[in-house]
């Protein structure tokens, strides 16, 4: 099975940046000389997507410019507007009119992983409704929570989990690859209780149900770009990787 299409949710401004973001929209943070959300693209283009779909609110006009003026080449870009940031269900849900009936990537506008990531959940896809890329923490508080069994299969998904009340030590990465099953959940959820519409709880309703999805742990460094910390080490781990520095 091959994915050739993919959503980027990048709506998003990422107040807990603060002033960096005041001007420049998190996915196009610069990270060793190439915004990140081109890097994302690139990354996509690289596991066959040849149709990505981004997802845009917060300095729409920033992200279009920067997008037109940096084609990739083999890769069709097309922009959604989200007009209420009202979580990134209902953001993933603007896009589907646009997509075709058949499995997709779903990817995040602050989410830095290697490239090989994305080649890794497209060669996964053939086992399984969905695989969902996941990396191994102390404790996945601050992210959502992913039980899985001895073979792989994700069971269980907790967004936001009280600290310390988990079990598992696997995060939801964000990248991951869904099918048109997905359409329902998003149409039926309920907000959370942070008053969004938040993917993760349409994807556990789905596991829920009995779909299956399996968990692809990460390969190499994992950043979430929401703070000024997790972007100097991301700026950090690129310009190393621009030197030639190998990593563990």
């Amino acid at each position: 099975m091959t994915t050739h299409q993919a959503v980027v949710l990048a709506a998003g401004r990422g107040t807990r940046l603060g002033t960096i973001t005041a001007h420049t929209p998190k996915p196009l943070l610069d990270l060793a000389g190439r915004p990140l959300l081109l890097r994302t693209l690139d990354a996509l283009a690289s596991a066959g997507v040849r149709h990505a779909i981004v997802v845009v609110g917060y300095l729409a006009d920033r992200i279009a410019t920067a997008l037109a003026e940096n084609p990739i080449p083999g890769l069709r870009l097309q922009l959604v507007h989200q007009q209420t940031l009202d979580g990134t269900a209902r953001a993933l849900a603007l896009a589907a009119p646009h997509l075709r009936p058949e499995p997709f990537f779903v990817t995040w506008g602050d989410i830095f992983v290697e490239p090989a990531n994305y080649q890794r959940l497209a060669a996964a896809i053939a086992s399984a409704d969905g695989v969902l890329l996941v990396n191994q923490v102390d404790d996945p508080w601050a992210g959502a929570a992913v039980y899985v069994d001895a073979h792989a299969r994700v069971t269980r998904i907790v967004e936001k989990p009280p600290p310390g009340s988990s079990t598992t030590p696997w995060n939801n990465a964000g990248p991951a690859i869904y099918g048109p099953w997905l359409w329902p959940f998003l149409h039926t959820l309920q907000p959370s209780p942070r008053g969004e519409y938040e993917l993760p709880r349409a994807v556990a309703a789905a596991i829920q149900s009995g779909i299956t999805i399996r968990a692809v742990p990460v390969e190499g460094p994992w950043f979430d770009i929401g703070t000024p910390e997790s972007l100097a080490a991301a700026r950090r781990y690129a310009q190393s990787q621009a030197r030639g520095i190998v990593h563990p």
